[in-house]
């Protein structure tokens, strides 16, 4: 991940300025939450943060770049900055201990030790309870940042005792100029990953680098055959799915169907748009002959309902105990709608 400063931050204008005028004040809460799908700044913005705090000689509240402070988080060796990530897919409490015992010292360079966990809500109850107990009374020195998709799915007694922050969504031009300088994405290509990248940033860059053209013709494709074919295949098609996902790594396990549900529902997001005489909207451009010709013969609320049951198959990934019985049902569920 590249370093950015705050100004450096595009599309999080609202959480940049709110935490400048935070460092402003001189009051810094202890925790934060950041809340927002994956991919849209929340990981920068920390980084950023951890520099603005423990900066020599800060420019309107923002890292100078130039001091040693500076330099460390830019360069990823800052010794006061803890990053806590799920282990096989929960935070567990021997993790929550281990932070613990390290909040008790005194931050090592500078006045602020920063503690990022990501994906805070995948705590286990016993560390949830465990890091309860650092929010009611965390030493002093410390700064707590915690990450999640949906706030919801924290204790409330967490949420309530640290600063929510909400990042939004990225525009679709947002992501593309970024594409555009930042990578060696073609203008083509940049708009399309916009287009369906969901407002995530990451997204449209782990699917440029995953193969993504070649792959989202065959997820298109696949989900415009769903409707002809038997139920058997359609149960069939969702077991080869699922034996794919789970030859991924521990950590990406769930990934790729949440990157192919997003494309299933830039689909049936075009097909509504069509619908409702809106086909100046269209994601898939290049697949826009079939589009019209789809939407003619299917009815509104059975895309509309498609598009709900990806959307909720999205959330419900993670938490997903059986995931080939996740994946028949929505199949089927699906083949439905678009029947």
């Amino acid at each position: 991940m590249t370093f950015k400063s705050f100004s450096q931050i595009r599309g999080q204008e609202r959480a940049i300025r709110f935490l400048k005028q935070v460092i402003a004040g001189g009051k810094i809460p202890h925790a934060y939450l950041f809340t927002g799908i994956p991919g849209v700044g929340k990981t920068t913005t920390a980084l950023a943060l951890a520099q603005a705090l423990n900066c020599r000689e800060p420019i309107n509240e923002e890292g100078c770049g130039g001091c040693r402070a500076c330099k460390q988080v830019m360069n990823g060796n800052f010794p006061d900055l803890i990053s806590i990530e799920p282990d096989n897919q929960n935070i567990k409490i021997d993790q929550i201990r281990e932070l613990n015992r390290n909040l008790c010292f005194k931050p090592v360079t500078g006045p602020y030790r920063v503690s990022i966990i990501h994906q805070a809500e995948t705590m286990t109850a016993e560390a949830a309870n465990a890091f309860l107990k650092t929010l009611e009374e965390p030493p002093p020195g410390n700064i707590l940042i915690l990450k999640v998709t949906e706030p919801l799915d924290l204790l409330g007694t967490i949420i309530s005792r640290c600063q929510k922050i909400p990042f939004r969504p990225l525009t679709r031009v947002v992501i593309k100029e970024l594409l555009m300088t930042e990578t060696d994405i073609d203008e083509e290509s940049a708009l399309l990953l916009a287009n369906i990248s969901e407002g995530s940033l990451g997204q449209a860059i782990d699917s440029w680098e995953g193969d993504f053209l070649q792959k989202r013709e065959e997820a298109i494709v696949g989900l415009i055959q769903l409707p002809s074919i038997p139920a058997e295949d359609a149960l069939d098609m969702a077991l080869m799915l699922t034996r794919e996902a789970k030859k991924a790594k521990t950590d990406e396990k769930g990934k790729d169907l949440f990157n192919l549900f997003g494309l299933w529902k830039s689909w049936l997001r075009d097909l509504i748009v069509v619908k409702v005489g809106w086909t100046e909207a269209l994601f898939n451009l290049d697949f826009s002959r079939n589009i019209n010709k789809t939407a003619h013969h299917l009815g509104l609320e059975n895309l509309i309902n498609g598009f709900f049951l990806l959307d909720q198959a999205q959330k419900d990934l993670r938490g997903a105990r059986n995931l080939d019985l996740m994946m028949e049902n929505l199949v089927l569920n699906l083949r439905k709608c678009l029947i």
